[in-house]
């Protein structure tokens, strides 16, 4: 018999006794019986004949080994899948399985990893499922739980550090060893000292608390145990600013509104609804009568700095460079309906009308975009320093900027209109009216300008700064007005209201006698934390 190839020879192998004269029969497959299963059972060691397999001698080539093993695993499948099985075929089965596993141990691991893949194209895809339930769980890894244990505490403790107050809170309910090991690398406690770093308002906060020295100096176990982790868990949701809901005439604290898990940094109302943008990139939607959470816009991918909403129009914008646009349809119906792209640092304000969006950043310039179609129309530019307020009303744009000047904008034809000089630090509000602008600056100074004058060219430069009103000892952050008060906040934990504007004659130029003596009509302490 011609035998051109290993593999279309089966090998019938029996027991050989000493009056067999043949020993082992071999016959192509093509002459056995198509029922016959196919098996590998090598000789008994005893016998005087040489076996066609013996495990003691050198290994028959690993590709005959893996294409009789297939063959003997698929007869093993079909036999399992069968009904019923005797107790004789099941005993028959459990050889066949661990003398299979005997020759795959011995095998390299590349040829196993060969072996098993082409047994899985042997498989249908019923048995893939199998297969691959069974492999899912072996393939997880917990690295959080297993670095430390190979001395990598400190590559887990990076890791976590890339986390954000919601996500920190979201890794300690995973399991007793993560919050372990966030309690441990006093993760909280990093995390406040990161916003106290990059965050002005967290570090002036920072100051007057005491906190700084505490905070930064090399963690000992002394101090770890004044002040574990869960000191520090439990103090960052009591810094983080809440919005709260004042009666206007009794000053009591009506609601409380919770829900960000960042700072507060910009709001507006109206008889309805508040609206409110947080260092935790979202905008939520409240209601102004019970105080309930309505929506929660998330598109932003870091903190929203400024919003304005008006006539089923909200425009915010945000430190990630963008402005985005949304149609309110309804409280609980609010879409996006367009992205503007162009600034080069964070947005810090924006403002609009039926006309046009205008916008200021941190890359010194202004922008102009149609209100319709979201169309870029023009840059205003001139400031030297980054923008960080502005008003838009009419034809005209008050800005101020940490350059500490405040211009004024003729927005049809981008060009300044006139520069005002007197605040000797970041000018951070500002407001006008059609007679006056009101603006306050990080040097704790309100001034009061004259708007027609300053439009007017032939104003001379002494004249245009009505008063400047000193009373707060920090930073002034925002400020309103109307014909009567002014009422201002500041980093002092203060908000003052001034009644003096009441009348024509209330002001007196710059640097006549007494006019920076002027007291606000009521003080009232903020209440901190």
């Amino acid at each position: 018999m011609n035998i051109q190839n290993d593999s279309d020879v089966a090998f019938d192998c029996r027991s050989i006794n000493s009056d067999d004269e043949e020993g082992v029969n071999i016959m192509p497959i093509s002459a056995m019986n198509t029922d016959m299963p196919v098996s590998i059972e090598p000789l008994s060691t005893g016998s005087t004949n040489t076996p066609i397999y013996d495990a003691t001698k050198k290994r028959i080539a690993e590709e005959r080994h893996r294409a009789d093993l297939a063959a003997n695993v698929s007869s093993i499948n079909s036999r399992h899948a069968s009904s019923k099985l005797s107790l004789t075929d099941s005993k028959e089965l459990e050889r066949q399985q661990e003398q299979c596993m005997k020759l795959f141990d011995h095998w390299s691991e590349e040829s196993q990893v060969e072996f098993v893949t082409s047994l899985l194209k042997h498989m249908c895809h019923h048995q893939h499922g199998q297969v691959n339930q069974f492999l899912k769980p072996m393939l997880q890894r917990d690295f959080i739980t297993a670095l430390p244990a190979h001395g990598l505490f400190h590559v887990v403790e990076k890791i976590l550090g890339y986390l954000d107050a919601k996500s920190l809170c979201a890794a300690e309910m995973v399991c007793k060893q993560w919050q372990r090991t966030v309690s441990e690398g006093m993760l909280w406690k990093k995390l406040i000292e990161h916003m106290v770093r990059t965050d002005e308002m967290w570090r002036g906060l920072a100051e007057r608390k005491g906190w700084v020295e505490s905070l930064f100096k090399p963690t000992s176990m002394m101090s770890s145990a004044c002040h574990d982790d869960k000191y520090y868990r439990d103090l960052y949701p009591s810094i983080i600013a809440d919005i709260e809901m004042w009666n206007r005439k009794t000053l009591e604290c009506e609601h409380t509104l919770t829900g960000h898990t960042g700072s507060v940094l910009c709001l507006q109302y109206d008889d309805n609804i508040i609206i409110s943008g947080s260092s935790d990139s979202t905008v939520r939607v409240w209601s102004v009568h019970d105080g309930t959470l309505l929506n929660t816009l998330i598109h932003h991918c870091e903190a929203v700095l400024h919003l304005r909403f008006e006539n089923g129009i909200m425009v915010t914008c945000s430190k990630d460079r963008s402005i985005a646009v949304w149609d309110m349809l309804s409280p609980t119906d609010i879409n996006l309906r367009r992205v503007l792209v162009g600034h080069r640092a964070a947005v810090n304000v924006v403002d609009f009308d039926d006309k046009y969006i205008v916008s200021a950043s941190g890359d010194r310039t202004i922008k102009v975009w149609d209100t319709s179609s979201c169309e870029f129309k023009r840059t205003l530019n001139g400031h030297k320093r980054g923008i960080a307020c502005l008003q838009y009303h009419g034809n005209l744009v008050v800005s101020g900027s940490s350059d500490n000047t405040i211009r004024l904008w003729d927005i049809e034809f981008g060009t300044c209109l006139r520069v005002l000089e007197g605040h000797e630090e970041l000018v951070r509000c500002i407001r006008f009216d059609n007679k006056r602008i009101v603006s306050g600056a990080y040097d704790g100074k309100i001034k009061v300008w004259d708007l027609k004058a300053a439009l007017d060219a032939r104003s001379p430069t002494g004249t245009l700064c009505l008063r400047t009103l000193v009373e707060h000892s920090g930073r002034v952050f925002r400020l309103q007005f109307d014909q009567f008060q002014i009422v201002s906040s500041s980093h002092d934990d203060t908000i003052l209201i001034w009644d003096f504007l009441d009348a024509e004659n209330s002001f007196e130029e710059e640097g006549a006698a007494g006019s920076n003596k002027h007291q606000p009509n009521r003080t009232y302490t903020y209440v901190t934390r």
